[in-house]
């Protein structure tokens, strides 16, 4: 079996099949390709009911500002990162969900707006959290009305996007000069993923439609005069996930309720045995990296 990369046309071998061990939405199978050319891992097809695979509890709305408030200092690694590069200006968010990030940041000082898929989280973005949301599930085109801004930021959002290249290149033509990308997703060359495969919980079929190698991602951002600044998988939110991801993928391996707790707690015990590695440079589970526009073209 083969399909042609969304990238580079390339035809690609089938390289495992899955199921949606994290949610349950639905019992099909989904098949994702690697691309030998260049890196990318694929699924395809694509489910045309995409948005169908994302169940109701999918965001959970905090019941008010106060319990977001609460909760961010969890996150709060993000917004420094951020300071390191920009520290005010006019921010855009894609897929904030109920708005960690975009709270610090409105706090910190930048003038926040977002594009979020879900009614209720546009809701609560603008009565609650104060800041701009444009709700759609067409990046693309909201992209076009918005803008400059001096950040952009997709925590764990492009790995969702079937056209997540094109997205790249879309947030690079509403950035002003000198702002920074900001983008975190799984990493495809994690040791985890190489141990799990298709039982991964990063791989999260069928809504993580693409796994971009940060060398893919890199060179594709340099065509578009976005230059890496800064990257790691080592910062706090990828450690997170290191741990995340054991507990989750063994617990994917039961079927009974027991045995998924009994399967959790071994994954929590092999979370710790796996530091040596999950800590290596480039094999976290997921990465982040800063890309600053450039001034050449």
């Amino acid at each position: 079996m083969s399909a042609a990369c969304p990238n580079c046309c390339q035809e690609s071998a089938l390289s495992f099949r899955t199921r949606d061990y994290n949610r349950h939405v639905s019992t099909e199978c989904f098949d994702y390709y690697d691309c030998a050319a260049c890196g990318l891992i694929f699924l395809h097809p694509v489910p045309t009911d995409l948005g169908k695979h994302y169940p109701s509890d999918y965001y959970t709305i905090p019941t008010s500002v106060e319990a977001l408030a609460r909760a961010v200092p969890a996150v709060r690694y993000k917004i420094e990162i951020l300071k390191q590069f920009v520290r005010s200006g006019r921010l855009l968010e894609i897929g904030p969900a109920c708005g960690d990030f975009a709270f610090l940041a409105k706090e910190a000082g930048f003038e926040v707006q977002t594009i979020e898929m879900d009614p209720r989280c546009c809701e609560f973005l603008t009565r609650q959290v104060g800041v701009g949301a444009v709700c759609t599930n067409d990046i693309g085109q909201a992209l076009r009305a918005l803008g400059p801004f001096e950040v952009i930021a997709l925590w764990h959002v492009i790995e969702h996007l079937p056209d997540a290249l094109e997205i790249v290149a879309a947030t690079a033509a509403r950035l002003a000069r000198d702002g920074v990308l900001l983008i975190a997703a799984p990493n495809p060359e994690a040791f985890q993923f190489r141990v799990m495969r298709g039982r991964w919980t990063h791989v999260d079929a069928p809504r993580h439609t693409l796994l971009i190698p940060l060398s893919l991602l890199t060179a594709h951002a340099r065509k578009h005069d976005l230059e890496a600044v800064w990257m790691t998988t080592k910062d706090e939110g990828a450690l997170g996930w290191n741990r995340f991801g054991w507990e989750m993928s063994l617990r994917n391996l039961g079927r009974a309720r027991a045995s998924r707790r009994c399967l959790q707690q071994l994954g929590r015990w092999l979370a710790r045995c796996a530091v040596p590695f999950d800590r290596r440079e480039s094999r976290g589970s997921a990465y982040t990296v800063v890309f600053r526009k450039g001034k050449t073209l």
